[in-house]
Order: C-alpha cells, then sequence, then structure tokens
C-alpha cells in the first residue's frame, strides 16, 4: 500500500524527470524545499519512490537497460539518476543491425533488419572483399547520416531505434577524442605507417610493473611529431595499458572486444582539463584562434567554437565563454609566472610573439571547449 506523501514530496516525484531531467538538486529546489533541508534527506525520504519512478521512466524509454540500470541506482545520489539514464540510451542508441554481435549462435538475437544485412553480405561479396568500400557504403548513407535529434514520439513508438528512425548518439571512443583534440588544435600528424609512439604519460608508472628482459623500466616518451600522432600508433603494454585511453575506456587488449563500455565519470573531465595531452593541445588552439579567428573577441571565440563543435555558439555560449577569458585574462595580467607556467605546459613551444597574458587567457577558453559535452560526443 502507498505510504501517503507530503506535498513537497509529491511535487518534487512529479518534476524530477520533467522540468529536472532527473537532477535531484534541481527538482528540491523546484519542489519548494528549503537551503537548509539537505538533498541527501529528501532523497533518503523519498528512496523506494524515487526507484520506482526510475525504474518507470527507464522501462518507458529504455526497456532492455532498465532493470539493469536500476539494479545499480542504490544512491540515486552518487552519479546522478539523469547520467545513469543518458548511460542507458547510449547503450540503446548504438545498437547495430544485430544486437549481440559477440554471439551470432542460436543464443543471439535475430537481426532487426534481415533482407538489409542480407544485401550487405552480397555487397561485399561483390566488392571483392573490399572493406574501404563497404565503410564508405555505410558511412555515407542517409540512414547513417542521420541526426539524433528526434521528437518525442519518435523515442515513445521505438525507444530503441531498432528502426534506424534516428541516428545514435554516443560518447566517442578514447582514440577518436584524443585524435579529435589534436585535429581541432592543428597539432595532430597525418603521417601513415611507422613504428609505434610514445605519447605523454605520468612519470614512474612503468618503474614497478615492467620488469621483462628486454624491454626498458622507464618509459620512453616521445620527442616532437611522435607525441601527436594518432591514437593508432601509440605503444598498448597491456599491464600498463596508456592512462588516458583507459580513463576513456579503451579495451586492455587481452581479448577481442566487440562493443566497448562507455562510462561517465569525473576523472574523465579532469582528464580534459588538466591532461598534458589536452593542456597543450588548447593553448595550440588559443594560438589558432588569436591569430586567424578574427580582430574581436567574439569573433576569435565563435571561430575557435566551430573548430571544435562545426557550429556557431549561440548568445548564451558566447556571453559564458568572454566572461571567463575577461575574467582570467585579469588573473593572467597580475600574476604572469602563473600564465608562462601554463604556457610551458607540453613538448612545443608557444608562440612567444602573442600577449602572453592574452594567449593563457585564451587557453582556458580553448580548455572550455575541449570539455564541452558535444565535443567528445557524436550526434
Amino acid at each position: 500500500m502507498a505510504r501517503e506523501l507530503t506535498e513537497k514530496q509529491q511535487k518534487f516525484l512529479t518534476i524530477l524527470f520533467d522540468e529536472a531531467g532527473g537532477d535531484v538538486v534541481s527538482a528540491k529546489k523546484l519542489a519548494g524545499y528549503s537551503e537548509t533541508y539537505s538533498t541527501t534527506d529528501v532523497v533518503k525520504s523519498l528512496k523506494e519512490e524515487i526507484l520506482d519512478a526510475t525504474q518507470s521512466f527507464m522501462a518507458r524509454n529504455a526497456p532492455k537497460a532498465a532493470m539493469a540500470m536500476v539494479g545499480g541506482l542504490y544512491d540515486p545520489t552518487e552519479l546522478g539518476i539523469k547520467d545513469k539514464m543518458l548511460a542507458a540510451k547510449e547503450l540503446l542508441d548504438r545498437t547495430g543491425l544485430v544486437k549481440t554481435a559477440e554471439d551470432f549462435g542460436i543464443q543471439g538475437e535475430l537481426p532487426s533488419h534481415p533482407e538489409l544485412l542480407d544485401w550487405l553480405a552480397l555487397e561485399f561479396i561483390r566488392s571483392g572483399w573490399d572493406t574501404k568500400h563497404m565503410y564508405s557504403l555505410l558511412l555515407n548513407s542517409a540512414t547513417y547520416r542521420q541526426t539524433s535529434h528526434a521528437g518525442k514520439a519518435a523515442y515513445r513508438n521505438d525507444p530503441e531505434n531498432r528502426l534506424l528512425a534516428r541516428g545514435p548518439r554516443m560518447r566517442l571512443d578514447a582514440e577518436e577524442i584524443r585524435d579529435s583534440c589534436l585535429a581541432s588544435s592543428g597539432l595532430l600528424v597525418n603521417q601513415l605507417g611507422g613504428k609505434s609512439v610514445y605519447p605523454y604519460q605520468p612519470k614512474g608508472l612503468w618503474m614497478e610493473l615492467n620488469n621483462r628482459p628486454g624491454y626498458s623500466k622507464e618509459y620512453q616518451q616521445g620527442k616532437g611529431n611522435d607525441l601527436y600522432r594518432r591514437s593508432i600508433y601509440t605503444f598498448w603494454k597491456r599491464t600498463v595499458p596508456s592512462p588516458m585511453l583507459k580513463t576513456f575506456d579503451a579495451p586492455e587488449r587481452e581479448f577481442c572486444t566487440t562493443r566497448r563500455s562507455r562510462t561517465n565519470t569525473p576523472l574523465q573531465a579532469l582528464a580534459l582539463l588538466n591532461g598534458p595531452q589536452f593542456v597543450e593541445a588548447a593553448r595550440r588552439l588559443a594560438e589558432r584562434m588569436l591569430s586567424k579567428g578574427g580582430q574581436t573577441l567574439n569573433e576569435r571565440i565563435t571561430y575557435g567554437f566551430r573548430l571544435v563543435t562545426a557550429r556557431v555558439p549561440v548568445q548564451s555560449e558566447l556571453t559564458l565563454l568572454r566572461s571567463s577569458y575577461t575574467e582570467n585574462l585579469k588573473l593572467f595580467e597580475i600574476n604572469q609566472s602563473t600564465a608562462h607556467k601554463l604556457l610551458k605546459v607540453g613538448d612545443s613551444p608557444y608562440n612567444t610573439r602573442l600577449n602572453i597574458s592574452k594567449l593563457a587567457a585564451m587557453t582556458s577558453v580553448a580548455r572550455l571547449l575541449l570539455n564541452l559535452n558535444e565535443t567528445v560526443t557524436k550526434g
């Protein structure tokens, strides 16, 4: 039997998934709770109701992932209900023609479009088993190039996107995130082939774990262009994988992985903000913004925003980025040693012809751009 709830509790549950988008902090404020009443207390008092509401919401929007996701929802404040729902949606949106790509046997699911799958198989044979032809065919198809933006009816009628009526929305793979940031900054080296390279890695990481004969116990970091080559050329040691790539769920390669996991953790945001590869990329992006972006601050920020997201910022975004630049410029003009320290991150030298305070302030803006959810997300 359902227990009686107060007016504020009922309002909290009503707006949690609509107006608040699954954010318990926002729902608490909108429901009229006082600031002295902690969010934790609100959640504890409504734990069962929140779990029921979450299960109901996800059953409507992500039926196959709902129980698995709700099973991990022991404490709704730990990562946030919204983050877990987005993870479930991503999981479903990136399903292919056959959901169980790791099992094509009798235990696996049947394809959603068997005739299309047959046609693709015959086309693969007709092309002489040309994988590049198949990639081109798929990536240039109208289905693949669809936007992920769809109305509520589309999600209600086909929550798993089995009809392929919209494009998938998912976070980029680890290698793609690094390469896209290097490309936006102008650092990416497009050289093909050659030996493995050794990009930035924390000092001392190999010392205790690398004791095989013939291997150096110290990580020999690359220099010059080797630091900026595509991630596919990164030397991979299974016992000591690249920390940056591992943070973004790159598999350890000890066994075949048909579908990567995609997590959403604070550590990923910290890596994008503070990792030397990304700080250096942000600085080089800032140099492009100051040198090629135009004469006004709005033009320069818009130029960098387009390089990273492939669209023009809306006025509210532009205002926030302008504010960030202005505040940081004041700080770096007062303390230029801090600006110099920021600009020295990375192997490549900074452009000494540019004003050091302005470059450091624009680097701070570029760090924000590289950390946007839109920057690391497809769709």
